[in-house]
């Protein structure tokens, strides 16, 4: 294992520690002690930067299940070197601000568990080079994710919110599953860099289509792409510092990485652009259209996030059309990709700062709606300072680093056109006018955002709290995510040849020495154009938009892909409950039916589609007393179901076990005599105690109608089990192994007793999962009586009960 490997697991070997040491010790946040995690990792990873070939990927491999093939190789190169940045970095800033934001009295060692969970799962995301092992990290980005939108469980939002997410990104993941075992058919491999090295031969296989759908099925629910966007809104619900980290900077940036990363498989299909592009603009469209109407201020930075990972999505889309010109043609397009790369930085700042900015305001005001807020610019003019610069870089107005990548945005999508391939020469000049309306609602949005909190009517009246300037420590991270939107506006060639180009030449590996370089001004261009078209349009639709808001009015409700979403859920839930309550009666003896007909269906099957013989040969010879014997068991099961005391029959059940153990002794097997006895003893001991405390100890007033349907299915599981046998012992193809336990029982284990080495040295591991076994089921139920004596106790007043 290497250092890159510890760099990886350090926070989910830090999930499991925080928690236990949080037990013991709160005189202090716990934040302080999960902050340097982080640090470390960013430190770590910034050292890669500006070193002699940092641009060619190398991988560090430890064989983890080397025989399914699931190797943990880290591979690092431009684009994992960036996420990682991106993960670490914006992770302790996240850290520094919860710490402000959570008071002691939150369950801290679960909400650090989880984000640690969760940083460790998203760099095993970006660095895994082993598909299998990228999924397993995928999976798990999902789980922890599900775990920290729920955080605060006493809210049904949360709930809700996590079990919609997890719902759609799970589902996503499943199509991710099958679009890798595709690739690794049609590749022979499960590392990405070999498949890639083998585009060629993948981009001819049958499965290459059907790889590439479900990848981007895959990618596409993870960052709330159109139609699977609906989830993000709803997980608003989570801790501020949970949505400005997962939300804006890392998990649904997880398909951002995954189209870019698979973008040299696939980039050769006219699918594949025409796909990511659409669904990219028509998510940036949708969304930022839905932004202006909403009222919370979490809801317009969801939508907002949604619109601009479209924004990004399309770039990747366009910039895939480079792999087919050489030359300044292929420059052309390879601009979109250094255009996404460029935003994707851009983004995780000024998103991140509005996050931290909103949390700011409902933590000091203590609301988000935009109804109650207003006026707060000369109560809090360092937030207020803060907010303009993030909103106004989001909305794309120089000089900062959104206006940028903004326009270079508009200029690939205005280039598009120029691109002859997959008649995006026809159909290209609807991408900029869709690029254009989408930037439009953008501006309006974040100008929206600005005007409600600190503009306009201060409503002293409707605010919860008594609003104040948020404390230095909480402003210290925002602070330093707002420096960055500035610095890399007004200097942004400090990330053309460190992070931009390693990055691209990761996503477009043919490129080896792509031009990056940014600048304010490129000329009287159609991107300049389009730019003051957003600023003109976007400003006067800002003034009116009380006179046009109520257009959202005339969306009806069963148009939504919510009402849907909660139309299939409830559906799927009544038909599930319907089906199930039709065979889950509640009695035991309805289950031991069902299981006892499949035995016997499955019997008869095998029998006649599989024709066997039947051998009386060597049988041994039945001896009275054990025909004796026989009778005593068949005499006591007819007491048994003939008998009108439950006592009566517990001692008639009891007589049929020792019977049976008698049978053992009779049969040469003392070891197996005694286990029958012991389990035969403490059965009818713990039956006769537990049928002492029921009120009803006979059975005279019971229904003892005779079933016809009990006695046919008893008797052929009797002769199903008899049948079994017989064909058993008439069909032996191997030797018994019985032969090679007598023989190597001492040799081989250094014991003389069979049965005790069998258990424990050649059958261990099964003796080793039955303990296991019998541990959780002593776990679970200790969890349920602790649960029962909560429950006892009133539970937590506190607590918003759930139904």
């Amino acid at each position: 294992m290497s250092l890159m490997h510890i760099m990886v697991l350090l926070p989910l070997i830090f999930a499991v520690i925080i928690p236990i040491f949080y037990r013991f010790y709160k005189k202090i946040h716990l934040g302080w002690f999960v902050l340097p995690i982080p640090i470390i990792i960013f430190s770590y990873f910034m050292s890669y930067i500006n070193v002699p070939d940092s641009d060619k990927p190398f991988i560090v491999i430890w064989e983890f299940m080397p025989r399914l093939g699931m190797n943990f190789a880290v591979h690092l190169d431009g684009l994992s070197l960036l996420f990682a940045s991106l993960i670490s970095g914006i992770g302790a800033l996240v850290v520094l601000y919860s710490i402000t934001y959570l008071s002691k009295n939150e369950s801290l060692g679960n909400f650090y568990c989880y984000l640690l969970m969760f940083m460790g799962a998203m760099l095993g995301v970006v660095l895994s080079d082993n598909l299998l092992m990228l999924y397993l990290f995928w999976e798990l980005t999902s789980i922890s994710s599900f775990l920290l939108i729920g955080y605060w469980r006493h809210k049904k939002s949360s709930i809700y919110g996590a079990q919609k997410s997890l719902l759609i990104t799970v589902f996503g993941g499943l199509m991710l599953l099958g679009g890798f075992i595709s690739l690794s058919i049609a590749g022979n491999s499960w590392s990405i860099t070999s498949l890639i090295q083998n585009a060629e031969t993948i981009q001819k296989s049958p499965l290459f289509i059907l790889a590439m759908v479900l990848v981007l099925i895959g990618a596409m629910t993870k960052s709330a792409q159109f139609p699977f966007h609906i989830w993000l809104p709803d997980a608003m619900e989570a801790p501020t510092p949970v949505s400005a980290y997962l939300h804006s900077a890392t998990m649904v940036k997880a398909g951002i990485y995954l189209v870019a990363r698979t973008t040299p498989i696939f980039a050769i299909n006219g699918g594949f652009v025409w796909t990511v592009t659409a669904i990219g603009l028509v998510t940036l469209f949708w969304a930022s259209f839905n932004a202006v109407k909403q009222q919370d201020l979490k809801g317009i930075l969801a939508f907002s996030t949604i619109s601009q990972l479209g924004m990004i999505m399309s770039m990747l889309g366009i910039g895939a059309v480079s792999y087919h010109y050489t030359g300044e043609e292929s420059q052309l397009f390879l601009a979109s990709i250094i255009a996404a790369v460029f935003h994707l930085i851009n983004h995780a700042t000024f998103k991140g700062a509005l996050f931290m900015i909103t949390g700011t305001i409902d933590h000091e005001v203590g609301t988000r709606d935009i109804k109650k807020l207003g006026g707060l610019m000369t109560i809090m003019p360092i937030s207020c300072t803060f907010t303009i610069i993030a909103a106004l870089s989001m909305a794309g107005v120089p000089p900062f680093n959104g206006f940028l990548s903004k326009e270079l945005f508009l200029t690939a999508m205005f280039d598009s056109h120029k691109a002859g391939v997959f008649n995006l020469s026809t159909l290209g000049f609807l991408l900029p006018v869709i690029a254009v309306v989408g930037s439009i609602f953008t501006f309006v949005y974040s100008f929206k955002y600005v005007h409600e909190i600190f503009f306009g009517e201060y409503k002293a009246d409707q605010l919860p709290k008594k609003p104040h300037e948020a404390p230095k420590l909480m402003l210290l991270p925002t602070g330093i995510l707002i420096s960055l939107v500035v610095i890399f506006g007004l200097f942004p060639n400090i990330l053309s040849n460190s992070i931009i180009a390693p990055a691209v030449r990761a996503i477009a590996p043919y490129a080896e020495s792509p031009e990056v370089h940014i600048s304010f001004w490129h000329g009287i261009t159609p991107a300049l154009m389009g730019t003051l078209i957003v600023f003109i349009v976007g400003f006067v639709l800002f003034k009116s938009v009380s006179k046009w808001i109520k257009v959202y009015a005339y969306q009806p409700e069963y148009l939504t892909f919510n009402y849907y979403y909660d139309r299939g859920i409830y559906l799927s839930s009544y038909i599930s409950n319907k089906i199930t309550q039709s065979y889950m009666t509640g009695f035991i003896r309805s289950y031991l039916m069902y299981i006892f007909s499949f035995f016997i269906i499955m019997t008869a099957l095998t029998i006649f589609t599989h024709p066997v013989s039947i051998a009386f040969d060597h049988i041994s010879e039945i001896r009275p007393y054990e025909v004796i014997l026989m009778g005593l068991i068949l005499v006591s099961t007819f007491c048994i179901v003939l008998a009108k005391s439950r006592l009566f029959s517990i001692i008639m059940l009891a007589a049929v076990g020792y019977s049976v153990a008698l049978f053992f002794v009779l049969f040469g097997a003392p070891d197996l005599a005694l286990t029958q006895l012991s389990i035969e003893t403490i059965s009818t001991a713990l039956f006769l105690l537990c049928f002492f405390h029921l009120p009803k100890m006979n059975r005279h007033d019971e229904d003892r109608k005779f079933k016809i349907g009990n006695f046919l299915i008893a008797i052929c599981v009797g002769i199903s089990v008899i049948t079994i046998g017989l064909i058993a012992y008439g069909n032996r193809h191997f030797d018994s192994i019985s032969k090679y336990y007598i023989d190597n029982v001492y040799d081989l284990a250094a014991g003389k007793n069979m049965v005790n080495v069998i258990l424990v040295d050649f059958r261990g591991f099964d003796t080793l999962f039955e303990s296991a076994v019998l541990g959780i089921a002593g776990l679970g139920i200790y969890t349920l009586i602790k649960l029962r004596d909560n429950n006892k106790n009133g539970g937590n007043e506190n607590e918003e009960t759930i139904e």
